[in-house]
């Protein structure tokens, strides 16, 4: 079948669509912690071992140092020191 050059760039230009909007990069905040975080949290300010807090809550070891993990980058810490600071100056504890 032949197909003059006119059709040829008509139809190879139908195929090209504009390129997607690039959209500015969002700035991202630190997520809030739930709630089992939040009571994870409490547990370790209060001393207790990975261990300690998942016999407490009947959860794994694994599954308290994950929560503990995800805290932590939500965060933006690298250490339990770190992050212990970071949530009693964000009003993350209540002190007692």
């Amino acid at each position: 079948m032949y197909m003059s050059p006119v059709a040829k760039t008509t139809k190879s230009r139908a195929k090209v669509s504009a390129p997607d909007p690039v959209l500015p990069p969002r700035k991202r905040r630190p997520e809030a912690l739930t709630t089992r975080e939040q009571e994870i949290l409490e547990l370790i300010w209060t001393g207790f071992k990975n261990k300690e807090i998942a016999q407490r809550l009947k959860i794994s070891v694994k599954t308290v140092e994950a929560h503990r993990a995800n805290m932590m980058k939500k965060i933006r810490v690298s250490n339990t020191a770190q992050l212990l600071k970071a949530a009693i100056q964000g009003k993350m504890l209540k002190l007692r």
